[in-house]
Formats: structure tokens, C-alpha cells, sequence
């Protein structure tokens, strides 16, 4: 097996392998159980990985035990982990250097081959889930004939499509064939694509990927008892979501279509590995495990030597690793506590981060307006969404009654007087933003933080009218607060590092990623896609068909086309976008009379009872036609997309000239994180490098040497 796989070890020379450590345990009956635990030797901050060796190694020692087990020295073989961790997958810190299809063949053919021994093992094979397990670690729980579970498990996940890959070592065949097609697209594809959602151990034993559950406590000693009842025929396993003759008739190629369907809707054509993953769910229906396991080889030989892959790889890194030192960021321990957040609104914004406040930093959180009866109503939602947390049962009832208590409204501004931290939540104009910082600065302390979330204003301006405009610094959330990950923590001239370390260190506890931008219009996120929406309006002004323009951003791999974004954030909210930009970018970014009477009309597309776009609004084009100058300029959507990509490579370039952050690999992150940018993408700024358009622009590339990024 090692000779086989050579070219593979010779890639993992610095490998941190996780050794697979054999004991005895007895059974009922004077019957053995081989107990294999794996463990790299660190601790829970290190997670076991599966790279060659470790792979090559782990199937030595099951050829061992397999042998034993044939000579009726052992009756049965169980898999686990070291403490909290089965395996966090392969180990991915050389596959983004491999350029032959052959290694990525290889990389399948070495999963497979090692997993693959649990399956026909002469005795029953189990595999003890007792901690994080995510891609090849649930394959090697799939590969076993019986598995328990944690109760405790707190993410146990197949994300590979999240990457740019699909599960290759056995997880997109046999998952349909264990939990139906239904569940298993749910788990190959869903979750991936939304966010990488995770499932605990609960959900692992409803879906039916464990077949029993067992507490943290006594959790090992649980699972081998349950194992002996298996091996001595006491303890019968049913699988309620097991696929039968049914599904596989009337239920498989339908849930497939629908599937399809669903994601050409939500993400378009442009990444490869969703629909690769279902091909190979469709296929997992009629095709034998060795068929299934092939053509998982050759789904990765090719996704593995694409340029999704090396994107998606780029893009993991700057979310695992760039993320959690965040570039310019002030030295830690100059960040003030934060024993109480003051909120100026009540309204939908202010009410999200009232509720995000009160659950993460479980602290006093008080919130205010212009009348008592906003107030009341902002708290009265508040407390709404803790009780449905309670509700569905993610907090605790004694949890539910604290951080009931600690949320509270007041008209009085006095209230804030012991806040260390104060952020606004009104409307985007300068003058009121000014004026409540004016008025809530007379009953604060002078160390108090005020935070700002304005999504294009200027945060020197915001502060202007204070006392201590050093305090102000801006903290942009993206819109559902609970959702996005990102923050842009936006420092000024003024702004001092206490401020910013303490705004840096308050996002962490949030659970969001924070990137330092300069204090400029749109900083990151909005000045991108006021780019590439003020190209959009200007477009199909100049009589361009809406569908043309649509067209032209699809090799972006934005989740959504320009116009469907601008409803999503609000026809009027994108027209003041747009105005702040042209005003302080005249020569680069378009004005639009034409999304003005847009907004005050309502809509641009129109859209079925379903909320599904069926088209533009007859109207809405009717209002367009109206502004199209005499001069116009249609252009085809070839043409459109070339403009697109050289519009923002040469504002891109604008931005890290003018360091509105520290590097392009920020400008990436922050379009990942706050623009649901797609991880097959790797960011923007690859993109522009792979199409040419960076040296078009400026004559270089944002990288060196390139990221490969897509067509």
C-alpha cells in the first residue's frame, strides 16, 4: 500500500500525523473488541487530520486487526478519538500545490483504500463519534458498519462542496444509501451552502447517521456496552430513514430535479461542485459501492487540479488564518471592558444588535429612542427573540429569564451614564447621526466608545460635533446581523488605538470577523458593489437589456444578479449609495436619476405569488427607458462584463493604493464574509488576476505569484 501511494507521502514530509493507537477491551461472553484510538498528540486546538501518512498508517493497523479477526482473536473493531475530536478531515496543507490530475486520483484511491477496510472486516466494525468530525472523519464513520455518537458533538459536517470538492472517500455514496436521498442532499449540499452549517449529535442520530446516543459523561464506556450487545445479537439496529424500493422508484430522481433546480436558482452555473456532488448522488441510486467509490476518484482527479479548488483554498485561508489576526489591528491589552452597551434606536437594526449584544456578551444592554412607545416595542421584540431561542430549545429557561433581565428601553439618556460601549442604529444622514452622539456625549463618560454603523457616511464627519472625537470609530454590520459574519471596524484620523483595540476585541466576542478599513466612502463591501451596481443602472440606462447586464456579472459568482441585490437592500438605501460614491468619486461612479423614480415607484423586477422574479417590471423599464439619453450607448453583454471586470480592478487598485486596507487578500475576505461571495471564487481579486483584468487595468496582478482563480 505505501508503494502505491509514494507520491502522496513524498508531498507530506512535514505531515502532523495522527497515529492510530490499538488496545484490547473485553466483552461479554470472553469476546474482544479491538479499540482503535486516533490522536496526533496535541491537544483540542490541533484536531487530527488524515493526511497520507496518517492514512497509510491507519490502514496498516486495520490489515493487522483484520487478521486477527480471522483468527477469531478479536469479534469485533471500534474507531474513536483522542478527547472532543474524531478527525477534522483530510489534511488540505499541500493539495493546493498539486497541479498533476494523478495526485488528486491518488488522494481519492488512498481514502478509499484505507476507509474502505472497515467495510467487509469479517467481524462488526463501529466507529464511536466522540467529538468534531468533519469530511473524511464522517467518512470514516460512514465506512464502519455501526455508529454511536456524542450527544455533545458540536459540529459534524461533509463541507466539502464548501470548498470546491465533493465527499470522495466514500461519503457521496454510501451517505444516500444510509440516510435516504433527501437527508443526504441536505447534508452534501444544503448545509455547505448555507454558511457551512454544522450538525450536532442530536441531529447526526435523527438523520440516522448514528444509530444510538450516548452522553458526554460516560460516553466510551456506553458505546463499547452498546457495541457488545451488536456483536452478541442482543441489540438490534433499525434504520427508519434507510432507503427502500420506493424512494429509489418515485422519491430519488425527483428530489435530484428539485435540487437542480433549487441551486441554479440560488447560486447560478458557475460552481462546479454542487452539481459534480449531484451527479454523484443521482448515480449513488442504481451503482454498486465500487462503481459509487470510482467515480467519486474521478469527481476529485478533477476538482482537485481545478482552479475552483485553488480558490477555494485561498479563500479557507484567509478565513482561518488572516482572519484571526486582522492586519493593523492594536496590541490587545490596550482594549477597554465592556460592562454595558448603550443602543440609540429602536428600530429593526437596532433591535438585532440589541439581541446579538445581550447573547454573546451577556451583558446590561439598554436601548433608546424618540418616544416610549418605540422603546416599548423594541424591547417587546428583543425579548421575543430570546423566547424563541428558549423555544427551540438553544438556551436554557434560566438563560431565557438573564438575558431577559439584562435587556431594558428608556427615553432618558441618563440611562447611558455607566456604558462603556454606545453604538447608533438611525437612519444614514449625517446631521442626525451628529446630533444623537452630541446629546448622549454630555451623560457618558469621556472613555466611553461610541460606535457608529454607517454603511457609506463619513465616521470623522459622524464625530465632528463631539466633545471626544477620538472615542468615535465605525462598526458597519451586514444586514441579517445574526448572520453575516463580518464587521468593518473603521478607524479615522482621530480614532485611538484604545478605541479600535477595544472596538477589534468587542467583534471577536461577538463571533465575527472584523477587518480595519480607512474612513472612506463605502470603505470596503458597499464601494465594491456601488461599483458594480452603478455600472449596472448606468447600463441598462444607456438602453442595455436588463438581461444583458445579468449575463455579463454571472462569471463573478455573485449569489445574486445587481438588481435583485439592489431590492434586497432597499431601491432607496442603494440610490444613497450611489450618490455618496458619485459625490466623492464623480469620474468613476455613476449617479441614477433613474433608481431615484425607481424607488419612489417601488420595484425594478416583477415577481410571481412565489416572490420569484419572473422579469423586469413593465413600469420599472418604462421609467428607465425615460432617462436614456439620446447619445446611448447600448452594449452587448460581452462587452459589459469586460467593463465590469477592468471598472473594478482599477477601483480595487484605487483602494489598496489609497490602503483603505492593508492588502488585497482584505478586499477578498471582506467580499467573502460580507458579501456571501462564493469560496470557489477565492475573492474578487482573483478573479480579476485569472480574466486578465488586473494587468488590463494597471498593467499587474493583486498577486504574487497569481492565484488561479476561474473562468
Amino acid at each position: 500500500m505505501a508503494d502505491r501511494f509514494a507520491k502522496l507521502a513524498e508531498l507530506s514530509t512535514d505531515e502532523v500525523v495522527t497515529h492510530s493507537y490499538v488496545r484490547d477491551v473485553p466483552l461479554s461472553g470472553g469476546r474482544t473488541l479491538a479499540l482503535v484510538t486516533l490522536d496526533n498528540g496535541l491537544d483540542y486546538n490541533r484536531p487530527n487530520t488524515l493526511g497520507p501518512t496518517t492514512l497509510i498508517e491507519f490502514g496498516t493497523v486495520l490489515d493487522a486487526q483484520k487478521a486477527r479477526a480471522a483468527k477469531g482473536e478479536i469479534h469485533g473493531l471500534a474507531v474513536t478519538g483522542k478527547q472532543f475530536i474524531l478527525a477534522a478531515g483530510a489534511d488540505l496543507s499541500k493539495v493546493g500545490e498539486i497541479s498533476e490530475r494523478e495526485i488528486g486520483r491518488l488522494m481519492g484511491e488512498l481514502g478509499h483504500a484505507t476507509l474502505g477496510k472497515l467495510h467487509d472486516f469479517g467481524v462488526p466494525t463501529f466507529v464511536f463519534v466522540n467529538g468534531l468530525a468533519l469530511g473524511g472523519g464522517v467518512e470514516i464513520a460512514l465506512n464502519a458498519d455501526y455508529r454511536t455518537v456524542d450527544a455533545s458533538v458540536p459540529a459534524f459536517a461533509l463541507p466539502e462542496v464548501f470548498l470546491g470538492l465533493i465527499p470522495g472517500w466514500g461519503g457521496a455514496w454510501l451517505l444516500p444509501n444510509l440516510i435516504g436521498i433527501e437527508n443526504a442532499l441536505e447534508v452534501i449540499i444544503s448545509n455547505p451552502l448555507k454558511n457551512n452549517r454544522m450538525l450536532k449529535g442530536p441531529q447526526v442520530l435523527e438523520l440516522g447517521i448514528a444509530d444510538a446516543m450516548f452522553g458526554p459523561a460516560t460516553f466510551l464506556e456506553d458505546s463499547i456496552r452498546w457495541a457488545d450487545g451488536v456483536i452478541s445479537g442482543k441489540t438490534k439496529v433499525k434504520r427508519k430513514h434507510e432507503p427502500g424500493k420506493v424512494e429509489r422508484l418515485a422519491k430519488w430522481d425527483i428530489a435530484i430535479g428539485i435540487a437542480e433546480k433549487t441551486l441554479e436558482s440560488r447560486i447560478g452555473r458557475v460552481a462546479v461542485s454542487p452539481y459534480k456532488a449531484l451527479e454523484l448522488l443521482k448515480a449513488a441510486k442504481n451503482t454498486d459501492r465500487v462503481k459509487g467509490f470510482k467515480a467519486e476518484d474521478a469527481a476529485l482527479e478533477e476538482l482537485i487540479a481545478g482552479d475552483q479548488f485553488r480558490a477555494s483554498i485561498y479563500a479557507f485561508n484567509l478565513v482561518q488564518k488572516r482572519a484571526k489576526r486582522p492586519a493593523g489591528a492594536p496590541d490587545r491589552e490596550l482594549a477597554q471592558k465592556v460592562t454595558k452597551v448603550g443602543i440609540i434606536g429602536a428600530g429593526l437594526m437596532a433591535r438585532q444588535f440589541a439581541f446579538l449584544f445581550v447573547r454573546k456578551l451577556q451583558v446590561p444592554v439598554v436601548i433608546t429612542d424618540l418616544d416610549q412607545q418605540r422603546v416599548d416595542e423594541g424591547v417587546a421584540h428583543i425579548r421575543k427573540d430570546i423566547d424563541d431561542l428558549a423555544a427551540k430549545g438553544r438556551i436554557s429557561k434560566d438563560d431565557q429569564n438573564r438575558l431577559t433581565a439584562l435587556v431594558s428601553g428608556t427615553t432618558d439618556k441618563a440611562d447611558f451614564a455607566d456604558c462603556d460601549w454606545v453604538i447608533e442604529a438611525i437612519f444614514e444622514e449625517l446631521e442626525a447621526k451628529q446630533n444623537v452622539f452630541a446629546d448622549v456625549e454630555q451623560y457618558i463618560s469621556p472613555e466611553t466608545i461610541l460606535a457608529t454603523n454607517t454603511s457609506s457616511l463619513s465616521v470623522e464627519q459622524i464625530g465632528a460635533k463631539l466633545k471626544n472625537p477620538e472615542r468615535v470609530v465605525g462598526f458597519h454590520f451586514f444586514n441579517p446581523v445574526a448572520v453575516m459574519p463580518l464587521i468593518e471596524v473603521v478607524k479615522t484620523p482621530k480614532t485611538t488605538d484604545a478605541a479600535l483595540a477595544t472596538a477589534m476585541a468587542t467583534a471577536a466576542k461577538l463571533g465575527k470577523t472584523a477587518v480595519i478599513t480607512k474612513d472612506t466612502p463605502g470603505f470596503v463591501v458597499n464601494r465594491v458593489l456601488a461599483k458594480v451596481l452603478g455600472e449596472a443602472m448606468h447600463a441598462v440606462e444607456q438602453g442595455s437589456p436588463f438581461q444583458a447586464v445579468v449575463d455579463a456579472v454571472k462569471p463573478f459568482g455573485l449569489p445574486m444578479d445587481p438588481f435583485v441585490l439592489l431590492e434586497l437592500v432597499g431601491l432607496k438605501v442603494g440610490a444613497h449609495v450611489l450618490d455618496t460614491h458619485h459625490a466623492a468619486f464623480p469620474d468613476r461612479f455613476f449617479e441614477s436619476e433613474a433608481l431615484h423614480e425607481l424607488a419612489d415607484y417601488g420595484t425594478i423586477l416583477e415577481k410571481d405569488g412565489k416572490g420569484k422574479v419572473k422579469g423586469v417590471d413593465p413600469k420599472a423599464q418604462a421609467i428607465v427607458d425615460k432617462h436614456r439619453p439620446a447619445d446611448a450607448k447600448p452594449l452587448t453583454a460581452e462587452q459589459l462584463r469586460i467593463r465590469f471586470e477592468d471598472g473594478l480592478a482599477d477601483e480595487i487598485h484605487r483602494m489598496l493604493e489609497d490602503q483603505v486596507v492593508a492588502a488585497a487578500e482584505d478586499i477578498d475576505l471582506c467580499m467573502i464574509m460580507g458579501a456571501g461571495y462564493p469560496f470557489q471564487m477565492g475573492g474578487i481579486t482573483p478573479y480579476l488576476d485569472r480574466v486578465g483584468a488586473s494587468e488590463r487595468a494597471f498593467g499587474d496582478t493583486f498577486h504574487h505569484p497569481p492565484i488561479r482563480g476561474v473562468k
